[in-house]
Parts: structure tokens; sequence; C-alpha cells
């Protein structure tokens, strides 16, 4: 049973899939503390969380801005917060930047990274589970986290769709500290078996929430499909770029498994119960994607036809970096989690396009 004095910390919290987890976890009756540095996120979004959710249920909303490479953050906050599992989503995604800036992407997403695991030990970052009386322990002390990993480990797959168990080979620097980090996890796990770790391969989350208050705001120029369109859509940008127009695909751009970012933080919600509810789950990796591709060039056409807008596109060459087609194996996690995505792409331009025509400058309103 899960009630809110189970407390869940959120690292980058106010990011894009940061911010829709929240509201289902506050929804879910989960007691809610963030922690992010707004290096890619500003604090308007935790705002409107708050906004979505209502004021009984912001009650059980906290929120601090601090940096995961700044160990003295993760100090001050576990210090004062008993926390029963961490979601751990902050750190830097985007392909093509980490190839011209891989520096910055082992100092965020693997040092950031290696200090929470550290502060989760020391400050006894545990779920006491009481098990039955015959037992021979009646209590056992697990250190619960859920970690955002992403489907760039499979780097260009041998066959399609990726299954868990698929060899590991990342093709770029932001691919590999995800990699890394799932190592990692597996080598803490391993030597100690307190902890429980599952790992979420997102593919490629897209959409927003209902409500039209929530969504993907990047700064600058986004790295991402999706809100690269819909800024297109609102005229902040001129046209979009195609990056592959000559890969052996039905339409010659790449293929990607684009979910619902509200699927996707109902997948969080799933491990997190698994995590509670599971005694001998270790370190495991599961999927979460529709299971279906869909070419860059069909997803701008579904946009169009969502929006009403035609996008004009320019057609590039290919980024370093890039696979060429990639999607989902689900079925471990509809078996195991219990979870299945429910929306498809047409809900997904929809939820996208009802987000930016309602804050075309994103959540500051500013251009």
């Amino acid at each position: 049973m899960v009630t809110s004095s189970q407390k869940i910390l959120v690292t980058g919290g106010a990011g894009f899939i940061g911010t829709h987890t929240v509201v289902q976890l506050l929804k879910g009756g989960f007691s809610v503390s963030i922690i992010d540095n707004f290096d890619n996120s500003v604090v308007e979004a935790v705002d409107r969380v708050r906004q979505v959710v209502g004021p009984q249920l912001s009650q059980n909303l906290e929120f601090t801005q601090g940096d995961l490479r700044n160990r003295d953050d993760l100090e001050k906050l576990f210090s004062r917060t008993t926390f029963d599992a961490v979601i751990h989503f902050a750190g830097l995604k985007a392909v093509a930047e980490s190839v011209s800036k891989p520096r910055r992407y082992f100092d965020f997403n693997l040092v950031g990274t290696i200090n929470l695991y550290q502060v989760m030990a020391k400050y006894n970052c545990r779920k006491v589970r009481t098990l039955p009386t015959f037992l021979s322990r009646p209590t056992f002390n697990f250190i619960i986290m859920v970690f955002s990993s992403s489907a760039t480990v499979y780097g260009q797959p041998e066959k399609i769709p990726c299954e868990e168990d698929f060899r590991l080979q990342a093709m770029n620097p932001y691919g590999r500290t995800k990699l890394f980090l799932e190592e990692i996890a597996r080598d803490i796990q391993k030597a100690e078996p307190e902890w429980k770790i599952i790992l979420l391969r997102y593919f490629n989350p897209v959409g927003a929430h209902e409500s039209g208050k929530l969504g993907e705001d990047p700064k600058g120029i986004p790295n991402n499909l999706m809100p690269y369109i819909q800024q297109v859509a609102v005229g902040r940008l001129p046209e979009l770029n195609v990056y592959g127009h000559d890969y052996p695909t039905r339409d010659g751009s790449a293929i990607r498994d684009y979910i619902h970012v509200m699927d996707l933080a109902d997948g969080h919600i799933a491990a997190l119960r698994k995590l509670f509810t599971t005694e001998n789950i270790g370190c495991t990796a599961y999927n979460l994607g529709t299971g279906r591709g869909t070419s860059v060039l069909e997803m701008v056409t579904a946009f169009e036809k969502a929006s009403g807008k035609k996008i004009p596109v320019k057609l590039c060459p290919r980024r370093p970096g890039d696979a060429t087609e990639v999607y989902a194996s689900t079925e471990r996690a509809e078996k195991e989690l219990g979870w299945k995505a429910k929306y498809g792409v047409d809900e997904m331009c929809r939820d996208q396009w009802n987000w930016a025509k309602n804050n075309p400058q994103g959540y500051t309103g500013k251009p």
C-alpha cells in the first residue's frame, strides 16, 4: 500500500520527464521532493506542477535548488530528510551536443550520479520492509532507485525490436554515459545486495500533459525532434532541419520509437511499485516504448495534421552518432511491471500542439 508517508526524491524533477512524473507521483499518493539545478529547466515548471495537482496535493511537494555535482547540496538535503526511494532523472541528454562536448556530459551525468550513490548510502536512504514473523529476519533495509537510462545504450542494434538482454554498444558520448552508469549500478548492487535498482531505457519521449500547462521547454535551439517542430509551428524557428534523408528506411529518414511522456511517467510509477513489493529484483532493466517505429518525416506529417500548420523542412546530412532504426520490445515491462503504453502518435502530436499553442514561448512567456 502506498501512502503519503512514502517520500520520493526526484532529481531533475523540474525537467520535461521529471515534471510529468512528479504529477503522477503526487496523484498516486506519494510525497515528493525535487532537486534541480535549472541547467535546462526553469522554476516556473515546478509552479505549473502545483497548478496541475491543486493546493491539497501540492502540500506533499517540496523543492530544493541544487546540483548533484556539488556534494554539499546533496548532503544538506539528505541530512534533513529521509527518503524511501530516489527517481534519478538529473543529467544532460542531447546526442549531438555530447559529441561536441563530451567532457560536459561526463561531468554532469557521471560525477553527479556517483555523488548521489555515495550520499544515498551514507544517509541510509532506505525503505524498511517488515517481513513475516516466521522468517529469520523481521525487517530488511532496501536502498531503492529508479534510474533514467536510454535506448541509446543499444547503439545501432543488430536486429529490432530491441530486447533488454541485447549487447550494449552506445554510439555517442551521451549514450556511453548512460551505459557506464548502468554498469556502475550493476556493480554496486552486486557488491551491496540491499540495493534494488530498476534501469528504465526510454525511447523517444514526446507529447505533453493534457492540461497544456506542462511540456518540453528546452533552452536554446532544441536538440530533439518534437520541440523543434513545435517551435517552427509557432514561428520561433523558420524551418525544421531533418538530419539524414538517405537512410535505408521507407522514406529515407531515421525511424524511432516515440512514446507519450504521460505513458513514460506512469512507467516510473509502475517501476517504483515493483521495487516496493518485490524482494529479489536486484538491478533490472526495462524498455519503455510503444514497440512501434515511426519515421521523422511521418512525425512531421502527423504534427501538421494535429496543428493545421505547414512545417517547412530542410533536408540535411546525417548527424554523427545517430542510428538508422531503433524501436523497443516492450514484453518485459508489460509482463513484469504491468505497464503498457496507451497513447499513439496522433495523441502525442495533439498534446504537443496543445502545449505549444498555449505556451508559444515556453514556461517564461518570453522570446
